[in-house]
């Protein structure tokens, strides 16, 4: 058996979805792609995936070999290059995660925009709000927002986002006003994050001035979507990044408040396993998104 083939077989199935896939972009029939895992699993003594006609997943077993069978695939494919002194071809899967709010207002347009300089890249955008783990969940590339990063995987301060006082202005018209940071204590409407929605506010003012403001809020959200939203609906006052309102900010939409008043910047961070390769296709993401992030409407060079 060619163990190699056999591996690659694998790793694209899990890829792609499907044996059948895989064997089609091999040049293979689906019974011999088939009949390459099934010598595999034998091989190693333990099944590796489990099969119907259509669905694929990795068992337990499978979760643990999967990672390590894409790096030898990886290492081999930089040996070869190296070895025939040609350049590397930009294809294959991206797996990209990145938190949701992000990733539906500023990170799916860069990656649409990069697939396009780069068509034979594929990528698979997975947005969720949770801190993962890289390796076990077959992640190339990570966006993650505040920190600090992960220790177990190499993280790049790509850029940061001010956090500033936003409220629309329906609701500052029936608000108390705000003219002063003590206005901030005066029956306000706070809208906050669900995991923050307890504790002080944490302000810096001008000449490092700080102020802690014990906003209890009376609406809040796991979903920075949603309380973008609801800031739009004139329901309260909110410390936002300014990278989730910018574009609401330069329309009117919303407004800030006491702008000399700000939270602490919310870092942005490249995340990455821990490999001594990076694929051509990940190494020019990474590069990518470094010049892209910075650029975004919200964010700026890290302080």
């Amino acid at each position: 058996m060619d163990h190699l083939k056999a591996m690659q077989c694998l790793v694209r199935a899990v890829e792609l979805g499907s044996l059948s896939a895989a064997a089609r972009e091999l040049a293979l029939t689906q019974p011999t792609a088939s009949k390459q895992v099934a010598a595999l699993e034998k091989h190693v003594g333990a099944r590796l995936l489990t099969r119907s006609t259509t669905t694929l997943a990795l068992t337990e077993a499978g979760k643990r070999f999967y990672p390590k069978a894409r790096g030898v695939l990886e290492e081999y494919a930089a040996a070869l290059a190296d070895v025939r002194d040609q350049a590397e071809t930009a294809v294959g899967v991206l797996r990209v995660n990145a938190p949701v709010s992000l990733g539906v207002l500023r990170l799916n347009a860069l990656l649409l925009a990069f697939m396009q300089q780069h068509p034979r890249i594929e990528v698979e955008l997975v947005l969720n709000d949770r801190f993962i783990d890289l390796t076990e969940e077959n992640v190339d590339i990570a966006l993650r927002l505040g920190g600090p990063p992960p220790g177990n995987a190499i993280a790049r301060h790509m850029a940061d986002s001010p956090r500033w006082l936003v409220a629309a202005p329906t609701y500052l018209h029936a608000a108390p006003p705000l003219h002063t940071p003590a206005d901030l204590l005066q029956g306000q409407q706070w809208l906050r994050n669900a995991w923050l929605s307890a504790g002080d506010l944490q302000l810096l003012g001008p000449a490092q001035q700080r102020m802690a403001i014990p906003a209890s809020a009376h609406y809040r959200s796991n979903s920075s979507l949603a309380l973008r939203d609801a800031m739009l609906h004139g329901a309260g006052l909110c410390l936002t990044p300014a990278w989730l309102v910018q574009d609401l900010l330069d329309e009117g939409r919303l407004m800030r408040v006491l702008p000399e008043w700000n939270g602490q910047p919310q870092p942005a961070w490249l995340v990455y396993p821990q490999r001594r390769y990076q694929p051509l296709r990940a190494r020019l993401l990474l590069d990518y998104l470094a010049r892209a992030l910075v650029a975004l409407p919200g964010f700026s060079a890290p302080l």
